[in-house]
Order: C-alpha cells, then sequence, then structure tokens
C-alpha cells in the first residue's frame, strides 16, 4: 500500500501568503498605537516591566492566524491517494541440454569448454529467479541432471557437479534433445524454451535430432541452440605414459545442423568461439525470453479536509474564550 496526499483544489493556497501581510501589518499597527508625551523626567511614571497579560495578548493574534491558516488548507480540498499494486510473475519453462562429452575439454575456452560453459550457464540461471530451470546432459547417452525447479541453489550445485565422463563418451544430439523435450512437454508455461550446447557432430544415440526437433515443434517448444569451439583447430590434452600432452585437433561442429533445428522451432543458432562470446549469447537469449509481469493498479482518494476545519473551530474558539476571559478589558 502507498499514500501520498495531494490537494484538488491547490489555487486556494495562494490565500496563505495573506498570513505573513496580516503578520507585518498587526506588528506595524501595534507599534503605531500608543500616543507619545514628553516630560521633563519620566522617573516617576515608570511602572516596571509590562504585566504578563499585555506580553501574551499578541497569542490571540497567533490563534487566529493558525485557525485562517487551517480554514485555508481545508478549502484547497486534501486528499490522501491510496494505491496497490498486484503484481504477478508468469515465468518461462527453461531446459539446458549440456554436451558433456570429451571434447568439451579442449582447452580453446579457458580453462576449458565444459567448465566456462557452466560458469556462463551458472550466471543465466542466477538472473532468472522467476523461471524453473531443469538440466539435462548427453555425450554417447543422456539423462536428467535436475527437472525442471525454481529451487535455483540446487541446480547450481548440480550443474557444477557434471563432467565429463559421468556416461560414454560420443555426442547423441538426438537424445539429448528428446530427454529436455520429455522434460518439457507437460509444462503449462506459455514459454517453453531449450538452450542446447554442444561441440560437435551427432555420432550416437538412438534418435534423429531432426525427429527430436519435430517433437518441440509440435509441442511449441522453441530451441536455442549453441555450437561451442573456436574456428579452426583447438588445443586437446591427451593422458600418455609421460603425463598430460597437448594436441591441435580440429573443431567439428555441424552448424547446419543445428541451425535447421532452431529455425524449425522459431529459435536461433548461435555460435561462440571464446568464453565471453558465449556470456554475449547468454544475454541475447535472456533478453529474447523475458518473463510475463503482469501489474494490476488500485487507486482511491479520501478527503482529508474534515480534521482541518475541526483544528480551525477548536481555535476560533479558544480565541474566542481568552478574548472573553483572561484578556477582557474591563469598560
Amino acid at each position: 500500500m502507498l499514500q501520498h496526499i495531494h490537494f484538488a483544489d491547490p489555487g486556494y493556497l495562494y490565500l496563505l501568503l495573506t498570513i505573513p501581510v496580516s503578520a507585518i501589518w498587526y506588528w506595524y499597527r501595534g507599534s503605531r498605537s500608543y500616543a507619545e508625551m514628553f516630560m521633563p523626567a519620566s522617573d516617576a511614571f515608570t511602572s516596571g516591566k509590562p504585566s504578563m497579560k499585555l506580553r501574551l495578548r499578541p497569542l490571540l493574534f497567533v490563534i487566529r492566524m493558525l485557525a485562517i491558516a487551517f480554514i485555508i488548507l481545508a478549502l484547497a480540498r486534501p486528499q490522501s491517494n491510496i494505491s496497490r499494486q498486484d503484481i504477478s510473475v508468469e515465468g518461462i519453462d527453461i531446459v539446458m541440454a549440456t554436451d558433456i562429452s570429451g571434447s568439451m575439454l579442449a582447452e580453446d575456452f579457458k580453462p576449458n569448454r565444459l567448465e566456462a560453459s557452466k560458469d556462463v550457464a551458472t550466471e543465466f540461471i542466477i538472473g532468472r529467479p522467476n523461471d524453473r530451470i531443469g538440466l539435462v546432459v548427453f555425450s554417447g547417452e543422456s539423462f536428467t541432471q535436475c527437472p525442471l525447479t525454481t529451487d535455483h541453489a540446487v541446480l547450481i550445485n548440480l550443474y557444477s557437479d557434471i563432467k565429463s565422463g559421468m556416461i560414454d563418451d560420443g555426442t547423441a544430439l538426438g537424445d539429448g534433445l528428446a530427454t529436455a523435450v520429455s522434460r518439457l512437454k507437460e509444462s503449462k508455461t506459455a514459454s517453453k524454451v531449450i538452450i542446447l550446447l554442444t561441440d560437435g557432430v551427432n555420432n550416437m544415440g538412438a534418435l534423429d535430432p531432426l525427429s527430436a526437433a519435430e517433437i518441440a515443434q509440435l509441442y511449441g517448444i522453441r530451441i536455442y541452440t549453441i555450437g561451442v569451439g573456436s574456428i579452426g583447430k583447438a588445443p586437446y590434452p591427451f593422458e600418455t605414459p609421460f603425463g598430460i600432452q597437448y594436441q591441435n585437433v580440429e573443431v567439428k561442429i555441424d552448424e547446419p545442423l543445428l541451425k535447421k533445428i532452431s529455425e524449425m522451432t522459431n529459435g536461433k543458432y548461435f555460435r561462440a568461439t571464446n568464453k565471453r562470446n558465449l556470456a554475449n549469447i547468454y544475454n541475447e537469449i535472456d533478453k529474447l525470453e523475458k518473463s510475463k509481469i503482469d501489474v494490476t493498479e488500485f487507486k482511491r482518494n479520501k478527503e482529508e479536509f474534515f480534521p482541518l476545519i475541526i483544528l480551525a473551530l477548536i481555535l476560533l474558539c479558544a480565541e474566542i474564550i481568552l478574548r472573553q476571559t483572561y484578556f477582557r478589558t474591563n469598560p
């Protein structure tokens, strides 16, 4: 609830300027209301300090000015504006399908493609608190690492635990996509999204990636595909009897297939050649997929002049009573 005070007829507030003018006139009139009498010596007429009644007499003027001020404020019709905003947020269901095949250990991204992807995806998750997000991982096969959830702390912990070698190696794009679709097909949200991240070519799995995309299209699921890897060759670590040795391995990403998958589902294909580029891609997806926020605003005006009228009447009555009692001048 928000409450604000405003005046319905603020023009009356200019009448408040009469109060300082009246105060100046009162002071001027008081200073000129005593006749001057010149005497050779005035010591005989000195009667000491003015009485308390005389010193307090200006209080009557102050009371009257306060009463007039309250009447003017009441004429300006102060109103309290009570407003309430009801905000409802409709989130988006997102499944992040991440390739964890051995090639994701290539170090053209620092420290490697998989760790860089995890870092950037974690920032993306943190920036979408109203969405349900799930995680599917795939290489030679696929499985759900985390179902759709709004508990992003749990999701981030599970995301940090994924590593290459958890399942058989390979790149089963179709199976990974199908597992992500199965997590979203029962969703009732207006927007259902898959972010498919891979650095390879489909070479394993029971389902063709385009068939999985057709199923996604049937359920109204939009797919954003991200190809991860530098252009040309990338350093890849190999274990040897003499320790880790690096070899430059050619980067092979089936970009035509990834583009086709995105086009079929009204999504978009992105190519990330470094970590910064990948972060920019997630930022663009974040802008493309905004949660729907409905705001219902309720306002009500309430007149607040009545207490001011009561105060003005009390002050006027107090002035009359004081003038007729304590400050009364004897005839």
